[in-house]
């Protein structure tokens, strides 16, 4: 009787490592993809922050070619 209580604990135990192996493996699985997320969050957040600085520059850009423009028309007296 022993010996089917010994065995029957350790196919319990087996099944249990078997399992804790599945999880560790998805649990690997799942740190990668999070750490894919991360870097692919990561680069939009710099995207974003290029997009912004280009529409920076485009705005000053845009106000310097106003001032020419108000310069001009002032030399030509063409200002409404």
């Amino acid at each position: 009787m022993t010996d089917a209580i010994e065995n029957l604990v350790l196919e319990h135990l087996k099944r249990m490592q078997a399992e804790l192996a599945d999880i560790r493996k998805d649990t690997t699985e799942i740190k990668s993809r999070l750490g894919s997320i991360e870097t692919g969050i990561a680069r939009i957040g710099r995207d974003e922050a290029g997009n912004y600085s280009e529409i920076i520059q485009d705005r000053h850009i845009v106000d310097r070619l106003t001032e020419r423009i108000e310069r001009i028309e002032r030399r030509l007296e063409i200002v409404g």
